[in-house]
């Protein structure tokens, strides 16, 4: 072995020595001696000015040294205060035969959810969730009573998702608080929820919620054990945790669902998913996710069957158009130009004569264009976004005419497919029809028609190759069934829909709705004679 490669094993043993010592210590067991505790504590935390040390004597002042430990800002001090100093502080009670510490725990806090804690990485974590720590002199354990809390957001309307007709709730940023706007539509005790913490730096909350019963256990199983799997340093939001648990990453279509409406969370629990709920954002991730389900609003089964397939019916032509609009113009424009009427013809051509670009490049310097101003309205501040949004699409769609860079029909085809593209209900899927859009145009601008329809075929192809923690992602389409297709394009009505998504939902529980739901008039006419009769006497 050279001196060269032994000087670096030997750095290489110094570093992961070092680093372990830490972890090793933090490891062992809670020192009994308070002021050991508090000078560990200090040293851990870095003597961070957030992290309050309140040293107490019990009441009769005959007791040991205590003292309360909690993070201002994510811990409540209004339920310190009240219910813990306080009743640590008027404690005169004399119990000569029994440990204080035993005394803590069973008398004197007066909070819900009080543990013990023997090692400082529990200790540690608690802390920094929220919970307040109570350390007693000659004691090597400590308490850990819940208090988490602090200045949060509350409960608005989501603005990702408006509806006209629904609940105006929706999720914050607090896992608690999600959790609770979920229970409140799902007042059973099937309603299984499962907390981990994810990330070996940050510690974050993220929470399965399921319906037991309901939810097949093989996809509660695959998503509890793909977030087992999670090694990464940090959680900071919910689209952490869809990239790293999706089944395909080469794709641009989202094979996770997310929303912050708590409904719709519900609605898709009772259908037998499973949701991803983590804290620190209010977006919820809705597993597994299926393509139909995108063009689907909440509003959807608060209003007539009727009214809601055609909407659907709507979206999903809005979807095609947002893809394939700019490539039908290149491709007739520039290979099929018999099949525009004449009268037409000669007004395109009368338009595009001063134009010096052919139209694939004038379709993309349009859409660029508006994807600049699409992105710049978005993170400009809210005052001035929309204004600069409409105002510099008129003033550059007008100056790009005025100046023969492109004809008035090409401004009014992306137009079209831009408001086209802001209509798809989920924004996950309108991104990728902007990106897919661009293929569309290359394979128009080479192939014509016979490249868009190549490109729908490949298109269909690769949906039909997705799947969501196993489950196909054109499903109940690709795979047929029969049972679920009244939940897909067409919206059957609520009491036709007896059968719930057989590749979600567990084979005991298929049926939602009972029998003999539909609605019936009276059988008989009695009710309206009767009627009839009462008014022939009050006239008389």
């Amino acid at each position: 072995m050279s001196l060269f490669s032994l000087s670096k094993k030997i750095k290489k043993l110094k570093l992961q020595k070092k680093h372990a010592q830490p972890n090793e210590k933090s490891s062992k067991a809670i020192h009994s001696s308070l002021q050991d505790q508090i000078h560990y504590i200090k040293e851990k935390t870095g003597n961070s000015i957030d992290v309050v040390i309140r040293k107490l004597q019990l009441g009769d002042g005959n007791g040991p040294d205590t003292a309360v430990v909690f993070v201002e800002g994510i811990a409540d001090s209004k339920s310190i205060n009240d219910f813990l100093i306080e009743s640590i502080m008027n404690n005169r009670h004399a119990h000569n035969s029994r440990p204080i510490f035993e005394i803590l725990f069973e008398e004197v806090v007066a909070l819900g959810d009080v543990k013990e804690i023997t090692d400082w990485d529990n200790l540690f974590l608690s802390l920094m969730s929220g919970e307040s720590i109570i350390l007693v002199d000659g004691t090597q354990k400590a308490l850990s009573a819940s208090t988490r809390g602090g200045e949060q957001r509350s409960i608005q309307e989501p603005g990702s998702q408006v509806t006209v007709r629904g609940p105006r709730d929706g999720f914050t940023e607090s896992i608690r608080t999600n959790t609770a706007l979920i229970r409140r539509r799902i007042q059973n005790p099937d309603l299984w929820l499962e907390n981990m913490k994810i990330g070996s730096v940050t510690k974050t909350d993220v929470s399965i919620m399921y319906i037991k019963g309901i939810a097949k256990d093989e996809i509660v199983e695959e998503v509890r054990n793909r977030l087992k799997r999670i090694e990464i340093d940090s959680i900071l939001e919910s689209g952490y945790i869809e990239q790293l648990i999706e089944d395909q990453a080469s794709t641009t279509f989202p094979t996770l669902y997310h929303t912050e409406r708590p409904d719709m969370v519900a609605g898709n629990l009772l259908e037998g998913r499973v949701a991803i709920i983590v804290n620190g954002t209010p977006f919820v991730l809705i597993a597994p996710a299926v393509f139909i389900q995108f063009f689907q609003s909440v509003e959807d089964y608060y209003g007539r069957a009727d009214i809601a397939t055609a909407l659907r019916f709507l979206r999903i032509l809005i979807f095609f158009i947002s893809i394939i609009a700019p490539a039908a113009y290149i491709a007739v424009t520039t290979f099929h130009q018999e099949m525009i009427p004449t009268q037409l013809l000669i007004a395109i051509a009368a338009q595009r004569e001063t134009v010096p670009f052919p139209a694939l490049v004038e379709a993309l310097i349009m859409e660029v264009a508006f994807e600049i101003l699409r992105e710049a309205g978005v993170r400009m501040p809210r005052a001035v976004g929309s204004a600069i949004s409409i105002v510099g699409a008129l003033v550059i769609g007008q100056a790009a005419v005025q100046a023969g860079i492109v004809s008035p029909a090409m401004v009014i085809i992306v137009a079209i497919t831009a408001i086209a593209n802001f209509a798809t209900p989920a924004f996950a899927v309108a991104i990728s029809a902007r990106l897919i859009r661009f293929g569309f145009m290359f394979a128009a601008a080479t192939f014509g028609f016979y490249g868009i329809i190549l490109g729908v075929i490949i298109l269909a192809v690769h949906l039909c190759s997705l799947r969501s923690f196993g489950v196909p992602y054109l499903t109940p389409m690709a795979p047929l069934i029969p049972a679920n297709l009244g939940d897909t394009i067409v919206r059957l009505p609520l009491w036709a829909q007896k059968k719930r998504p057989r590749l979600f939902s567990s084979s005991d529980k298929e049926n939602r709705v009972g029998d003999n739901q539909k609605p019936q008039p009276p059988k008989s006419r009695g009710m309206v004679n009767s009627v009839v009769e009462e008014g022939d006497q009050d006239e008389n």
